[in-house]
C-alpha cells in the first residue's frame, strides 16, 4: 500500500466516522421531529440528510470525481425531504448512496482530478481537495442535527460538564 493509498483510506474512514453521526443523530430523534423544521431557514433534520445524499455524495464523488452521469438536485430541491418515501427510505437512502460513493472512489490516488466541474463550483483539483471538503461539510451538517437533537428532546451526543 502507498503513502497515497493510506492517506485516501484515513480520509474516508474520517468521513465514515460523521456519515455514522449524521445517521444516528437522526435516527435517535421522535420520529415526529424528523420532517419537522427547528431552524428560521426551513431545512428538517430528513432534508438535511437527502441534501448529503443528493448535493453532497452523489454530487461531489460520483459526479464530479468520476464522471458518471448521476441524477442531481437542482436549487432547494436538495434540501426538501420527499413526502413520497419514509424516514427509512430516506436514511437508507443515504447509507447506500455513501456506499456507492465510497465505492467510485476508492481505488481513486489522492492526486486524481475530478472528472467533470461545472462552471460555478468550487475549483477543487484533486480527491484529496473534495474529501477534505465533504468532511469539513458533513461534519458541519453533523453539528447542525446535534443542536437539533438537543432542541427536540434533549439527547446530548457529547455531554460537557460545564461548572455552576
Amino acid at each position: 500500500m502507498t503513502d497515497d493509498d493510506t492517506t485516501r483510506d484515513e480520509l474516508i474512514g474520517w468521513l465514515e466516522s460523521t456519515r455514522r453521526h449524521v445517521v444516528q443523530q437522526v435516527e435517535a430523534m421522535p420520529p415526529e421531529a424528523r420532517r419537522t423544521s427547528h431552524v428560521p431557514s426551513g431545512w428538517s433534520p430528513l432534508g438535511l440528510v437527502h441534501h448529503l445524499t443528493h448535493d453532497v455524495e452523489r454530487l461531489w464523488f460520483r459526479a464530479v470525481m468520476v464522471g458518471e452521469q448521476v441524477e442531481l438536485s437542482s436549487g432547494y430541491d436538495g434540501w426538501v425531504a420527499p413526502a413520497d418515501l419514509d424516514d427509512g427510505d430516506i436514511i437508507t437512502g443515504y447509507v447506500e448512496e455513501c456506499r456507492a460513493a465510497t465505492a467510485a472512489i476508492a481505488a481513486l490516488p489522492v492526486d486524481q482530478p475530478p472528472a467533470w466541474l461545472a462552471d460555478d463550483m468550487p475549483p477543487y483539483s484533486t480527491l484529496r481537495e473534495l474529501l477534505l471538503h465533504v468532511i469539513v461539510e458533513t461534519s458541519t451538517h453533523a453539528g447542525h442535527l446535534d443542536i437539533c437533537r438537543e432542541l427536540v428532546d434533549g439527547g446530548q451526543r457529547l455531554v460537557l460538564d460545564v461548572p455552576e
